[in-house]
């Protein structure tokens, strides 16, 4: 994909970016008081706020419509804001082109479907405009490059992502489960996209975000998309999540922005000790692993000269209560361990299954 940094497209942007407002354009007043607020922060740069609102259930509050743009043209005019807003279609496409909004963005319900955003691909073709595309409300990683891929076969190159977590059948402190492997997989393939966090949809609870917010900025995210709301706990929609305009300057103002590499040349030279050590360490764990997993190979054979399932329900269970005890003298978390033997147990099933099935 060819793709522009957000430098490039914003004047004057550093990271972290901050894009800020309401879940909900509610009223006029209600926009203009909460834009005047985030303005005194002078930490926002991007002021967002939900015009179509695509809810779960019918008659929820699904969005003010088209007059929302009317006064988000009024913030860009009283406090120089850029506006940044959700499209799910084609018509929402032509409004907010219609009304010169700066940034779209495409919400994770749209990003699932590759027709929605196709047609707002198709909406997109010859139009130079930044988008940002959410990733898909499940963890499928092909997903949501396909639906960076469409925007930017539309010739769209003022491109982002923005990772706001998955909703997973699973119990979590959030409401939507991070999973930060996946934009880091993003990341690691395409270097040159930058991603924006949401941590207010990751974390559906205000009290969450600041842990979050630092976090995506310990994984190198270029910005920040938190929901802001001059009377959060009287907001139409999501007002768990949203911070008032003072909570988010506190919580910018104690931010700590990490660099990707230091000039301290000291640190240098010990970092890369350290990571030789690693090396090291991880060249011994992948022999240890194959020398396992032949080991595993024949156990498959034997099972199956002697007529055996495979699968030794007992024996897993074993191995697992056992390990994960043993990981707590090692200071490794139970989940850890955990998720490394299903790993390996998954791949040691798979070899010996291909065995007894010859």
């Amino acid at each position: 994909m060819k793709i522009e940094p957000i430098k490039n497209w914003l004047q004057d942007a550093e990271k972290p970016l901050v894009i800020s407002g309401p879940c909900s354009a509610e009223s006029e007043d209600q926009v203009l008081k909460t834009a005047a607020l985030l303005a005194e922060t002078e930490k926002v740069d991007v002021f967002r706020a939900g015009i179509w609102k695509p809810r779960t259930r019918p008659n929820s509050f699904e969005g003010i419509g088209e007059d929302g743009l009317k006064w988000l043209q009024k913030v860009r005019e009283q406090y120089g804001f850029k506006l940044a807003v959700e499209v799910a279609n084609k018509n929402h496409v032509e409004a907010c082109l219609k009304h010169s909004i700066d940034i779209l963005w495409i919400g994770a319900r749209t990003a699932a479907n590759p027709f929605s955003v196709q047609e707002i691909a198709d909406a997109l073709q010859g139009v130079d405009i930044p988008v940002m595309v959410k990733n898909p409300i499940n963890p499928d990683l092909q997903l949501w490059i396909g639906a960076l891929e469409r925007i930017n076969q539309a010739g769209i190159t003022k491109l982002a992502a923005i990772h706001r977590g998955f909703s997973l059948h699973e119990m979590s402190p959030y409401r939507n489960v991070p999973k930060w492997e996946i934009p880091i997989e993003l990341k690691r393939l395409y270097p040159d996209l930058e991603i924006v966090c949401d941590p207010s949809h990751i974390a559906g609870k205000r009290e969450l975000i600041p842990h979050l917010a630092q976090k995506a900025m310990d994984l190198d995210m270029f910005g920040l998309m938190i929901e802001a709301h001059c009377d959060p706990d009287n907001a139409w929609s999501d007002k768990a999540q949203q911070l008032t305009p003072s909570a988010l300057k506190e919580l910018l103002d104690q931010l700590v922005v990490r660099e990707k590499a230091s000039s301290n040349q000291q640190f240098t030279d010990q970092l890369s000790v350290l990571r030789q050590q690693i090396d090291l360490l991880d060249d011994d764990i992948l022999e240890k692993l194959g020398k396992r997993m032949e080991i595993a190979i024949q156990i498959g054979e034997y099972k199956k000269a002697n007529n055996v399932t495979v699968l030794q329900v007992n024996r897993w269970q074993e191995i697992l209560s056992k390990r994960i005890e043993q990981g707590k003298g090692m200071n490794l978390r139970d989940v850890f361990v955990k998720k490394l033997l299903e790993i390996i147990h998954e791949e040691s099933i798979r070899s010996q299954t291909n065995i007894t099935s010859k």
